[in-house]
């Protein structure tokens, strides 16, 4: 039997439903029915994981199906509307088919819509992908509590205790294995999760020196080289930790399924050269600029702009990547998924609210040196965004 502690409450499981309702209809004021089939968002919704569907009609209490495991979903879920199925006619009839339905376009197959439809003969699909986003953006105080945990932990493995792992001759694959088992001991989640299309990433992107701006698919400002073509990420067996090495450790932290985002980085054995200190200092102070910003009423896309319309000429060429590869954006909303809404970037002009938590990383890479800067966590408050994951300003000294 799971712990009451481990349970999603169900006042919680209320709000978000609420939530949810209250933005259809802000959103999409003719909505008739939404169906939820992503793990992630069943989660979120119900307190459970299993494979199935959430129901949710606009005149009638939402219904959780569940094909497997039911007995699961019953042990961990405090949802009220749980309901066992084979297959989809089980709960067809359970409710009226309307015009339209809307459903997690981002997510859900075309293979596994038509078999949903040929049960559900819904003549439109709409999404409320958005809708489901807005919801979660804004973290109540119980999964505020497990995200400062998260911050907590981070803190101590990325700042206490990597500096005590790293040794002269170890490989990237060892290091990250050791690093690993640490966070589990602290507590880790397990897993790094990515919202992204097929994004496996194992905890983060780390590496030794210019192994961290090695082109990969990841949408992030640093790089990896990975195991092997097939499995292009945690790190390479061959690349040894030498004298002089710059480390970088852009690795997610999660607790019970909320995650903190934070970059630390290591000089390993001897000082990197002051140009690439003096850029990782501007990274700094670009971090602290924004997190001035994260106020509510503030515009994502304003912040965006103004930081990148003042960059310093000297992290122009390489800011947020290195070459061509550069990615669009400073920051990204986190939670259940470690890119979540807002993001830091143009085109986002909803202003900011109360309880939305961003991850803010400012970096630069640096040819034969790697990755620089730095990446931590924030809530945002009236009075900016508070910091969970720490104030170490990185590049950490391990002679």
């Amino acid at each position: 039997m799971i712990s009451e502690s481990q349970k999603v409450p169900l006042d919680e499981l209320n709000m978000r439903m609420n939530r949810f309702r209250k933005e259809m209809d802000r959103a999409q004021p003719d909505w008739e029915t939404a169906v939820i089939f992503s793990k992630i968002n069943l989660y979120y919704f119900t307190g459970t994981m299993q494979e199935g569907m959430l129901l949710i009609p606009r005149d009638q209490d939402a219904t959780l199906w569940i094909r497997r495991s039911f007995d699961r979903a019953m042990d961990e879920s405090l949802f009220p509307q749980i309901r066992p199925m084979e297959s989809y006619r089980d709960a067809a009839g359970t409710i009226k088919i309307t015009e339209t339905c809307h459903i997690e376009t981002e997510i859900v197959p075309i293979a596994l819509l038509q078999r949903f439809q040929k049960y559900f003969p819904f003549k439109t699909i709409k999404s409320c992908d958005k809708q489901i986003s807005k919801v979660r953006s804004i973290k109540s105080r119980y999964e505020m509590s497990l995200m400062e945990q998260s911050g907590a932990k981070h803190q101590y493995v990325l700042e206490e205790c990597v500096p005590g792992i790293l040794r002269e001759g170890m490989s990237e694959t060892e290091f990250i294995t050791e690093l690993y088992s640490v966070m589990i001991k602290e507590g880790f989640h397990g897993v790094a999760r990515f919202s992204m299309f097929e994004t496996d990433i194992g905890i983060g992107q780390i590496g030794f020196g210019d192994s961290s701006i090695y082109p990969n698919f990841f949408n992030g400002p640093g790089g990896n080289r990975g195991l092997s073509p097939a499995v292009p990420f945690l790190g390479r067996r061959d690349r040894k930790l030498q004298k002089g090495d710059l480390v970088f450790v852009d690795a997610a932290f999660g607790v019970e399924g909320y995650h903190t985002d934070k970059t630390m980085t290591y000089m390993f054995g001897s000082p990197l050269p002051e140009s690439a200190i003096s850029k990782h200092k501007k990274c700094l102070e670009i971090q602290y600029r924004m997190s001035e910003m994260l106020k509510p009423g503030n515009i994502p896309a304003e912040i965006y702009r103004t930081i990148m319309g003042n960059l310093d000429p000297e992290l122009s060429e390489n800011f947020m990547g290195f070459k061509k590869r550069k990615v669009k954006f400073l920051g990204h909303g986190i939670g259940l998924h470690i890119d979540e809404y807002p993001v830091i970037a143009e085109g986002f002009t909803e202003p900011l609210e109360l309880g939305m938590v961003i991850a803010l990383e400012p970096k630069v890479g640096i040819e034969g040196i790697g990755m620089v800067g730095i990446e931590n966590t924030f809530i945002v408050t009236d009075k900016g965004g508070r910091c969970i994951t720490g104030d170490n300003p990185g590049l950490i000294e391990v002679y």
